[in-house]
């Protein structure tokens, strides 16, 4: 029975030499080993706040980012606005012009086709006059006697007037 009850000078020096390693350990190893444990505590710590910091200026920069895409997508909208507008302002402002042109084409050509009738006139009114002295030339020179003989000699002259100027 000696193994379950030991005897009295082996517990003495077993509780002595317990003990002296405690008082060992808690003089020189728990200390170390404390401030190892608060040293990593202090690093986890540390790492979590610096993830966490991490964590807020990504969430800020995204935040900028999406503010900067917001921005570009309103300058994209406000520069194809902008750009629309003065197509429309280029294409009112060409039609205007077209129709300017056009308005200025269209009374030159009037100007010119009164003048070409004014011209025509003139020359019809010449040729006539032209063509009644000839007439009257002809008749007064024929002595004609009666007014059958002088229709028919206009006629003639008239005839000969047509053919000779086509």
């Amino acid at each position: 029975m000696s193994l379950l009850v030991p005897d009295t000078g082996l517990l003495f020096w077993m509780v002595l030499s317990f003990g002296v390693v405690v008082f060992i350990l808690a003089k020189y190893g728990f200390p170390v080993i404390t401030r190892m444990v608060d040293e990593r505590k202090a690093l986890i710590d540390r790492s979590l706040e610096e993830a966490r910091q991490a964590h807020e200026q990504l969430a800020a920069i995204q935040a900028q980012s999406e503010e900067m895409l917001r921005r570009a997508r309103e300058e994209q909208g406000r520069l194809l606005t902008e750009a629309l507008e003065t197509k429309k302002q280029i294409l009112g402002d060409a039609r205007e012009a077209a129709e300017k042109q056009t308005r200025i084409q269209l009374e030159q050509a009037r100007k010119e086709i009164n003048d070409m009738k004014e011209k025509a006139l003139r020359e019809v009114r010449s040729e006539i006059a032209a063509l009644s002295v000839d007439i009257a030339e002809k008749v007064l020179r024929g002595k004609l006697g009666n007014e059958e003989e002088q229709k028919a000699v206009i006629e003639r002259l008239l005839d000969e007037r047509v053919i000779y100027k086509s």
